[in-house]
């Protein structure tokens, strides 16, 4: 069996930077074990495999595996993969245009737009699959200990360490400045022992900041999930923009923030998120950036 596959580097305009996505276009026939076992072979933060969809006004079933595990929804995926198949122009036989794709997901139909330059396809914008929920509240001393921070370099004056889902759930706790979210390493043995045992098992520490058109400054870690740190979380960023619009005082807005992500490890993203509100109830969130391709091949199944 002959897979092809093309990987993009995803939330940047420049090759090798964001974070890269294998897409495995013609994932019929693929079971469950094959796609966890090529998207470790491949051992990014994840890999999709595209399928026909269940039901034809949709574009695509797409399933996400990290190296580890499947999700029901990620953001980078999602954007990745709408940009390779807009660029392939065909899935499974059928056309792949316009200004719009819908993907099925197991949290959901995923719609998205693309995003052009002329008629270059330059990248993607998702609205969330779900609308934004909150979870129980994470003490602060255990994201202290599993980020290598103090206690004090926690910022809780706008909101505790918590969880926040838009169809895959983060925890999110916020820092208070920029040296801080820098000095932060992740701690495998506290999220072995600790976080793993935590209704979300991944961890988004960001800080607010005013730096030449970007307003956050984010890091993602998940090392018992096979990613040491997340080089852009859209799933996780989309959450954020939810919150973050929800502690907002106003019943009714319209909130966007560029977030970068990424920094630290050498591989920058930037993230273009909204969120919007309406008699107090966020209503939709949305992530999206721009894409590149990097490279395109096969794989032989034997």
């Amino acid at each position: 069996m002959k897979l092809n596959f093309v990987t993009v580097d995803v939330f940047t305009g420049t090759q090798f930077a964001g974070n890269p996505l294998g897409v495995v276009l013609n994932a019929q026939g693929l079971s469950d074990g094959h796609m966890q076992a090529i998207a470790a072979e491949f051992n990014l933060a994840e890999t999709t495999f595209v399928l026909p969809p269940k039901n034809p006004a949709h574009t695509a079933e797409v399933r996400i595996f990290t190296p580890r595990a499947e999700m029901p929804f990620a953001g980078h995926p999602n954007v990745g993969t709408a940009f390779a198949l807009a660029r392939a122009g065909t899935s499974y036989g059928r056309s792949v245009g316009g200004d719009r794709v819908l993907f099925e997901e197991k949290a959901g139909i995923v719609p998205i737009s693309l995003l052009r330059d002329g008629a270059a396809v330059t990248g993607a914008r998702l609205a969330s699959p779900q609308l934004l929920t909150l979870g129980v509240e994470i003490p602060v001393e255990l994201v202290a200990s599993a980020c290598s921070l103090a206690v004090d370099d926690v910022e809780t004056r706008n909101h505790p360490p918590l969880i926040a889902s838009c169809g895959a759930p983060f925890i999110l706790a916020e820092l208070k400045d920029r040296a801080r979210l820098a000095a932060a390493a992740a701690r495998s043995d506290v999220f072995m022992r600790e976080i793993s045992k935590q209704p979300a098992t991944s961890l988004l520490i960001y800080t607010q900041v005013e730096e030449g058109g970007i307003d956050i400054r984010a890091r993602m870690f998940a090392p018992h999930h096979g990613i040491p740190e997340d080089p852009a979380t859209g799933s996780a960023n989309v959450a954020l923009i939810g919150l973050l619009a929800k502690l907002r005082p106003d019943p009714d807005l319209r909130l966007s923030k560029t977030i970068a992500q990424g920094v630290e490890m050498g591989r920058p993203s930037l993230l273009e998120a909204e969120a919007e509100k309406q008699n107090g109830t966020v209503t939709a969130t949305y992530i999206g950036g721009r894409c590149m391709p990097v490279m395109s091949g096969t794989i032989e199944l034997v």
